[in-house]
């Protein structure tokens, strides 16, 4: 079995901790004025979450692209990561640090999978 599915799940698990690392740790004044300036533009707080999970599938689509060479991986490992953090938003409120990667990893495998594994 192919297992480009496995290495594009991984990457995209290492692009998620590495832009939480990189926003969070190392770029949070300009995070946060970033987001002041994008609420301010922006009519509620939902544009401005919804801006937010675009921009970091933005961030996503680069990385992969990059990693694999390939912007088709890269659209669609955004495309699935921006899917996964819309719906778990809004359907699962509380979820912890562990349960929300692992929900990523297995669903973005099942997707990558179904792509490139079968």
């Amino acid at each position: 079995m192919n297992l480009l599915w496995f290495y594009i799940a991984v990457v995209l698990a290492i692009s998620d901790v590495l832009h939480t690392t990189l926003m969070w740790k190392v770029l949070n004044n300009f995070y946060i004025i970033l987001g002041g300036l994008i609420q301010q533009t922006t009519k509620t707080t939902w544009q401005t979450w919804l801006a937010h999970e675009i921009m970091e599938a933005g961030f996503h689509f680069i990385v992969l692209s990059i990693v694999f060479l390939n912007p088709i991986i890269g659209i669609l490992a955004a495309l699935i990561h921006f899917v996964i953090d819309i719906t778990h938003t809004i359907l699962i409120r509380d979820m912890g640090e562990i349960e929300h990667r692992a929900l990523h990893f297995v669903i973005e495998s099942l997707f990558f999978i179904a792509i490139y594994g079968l």
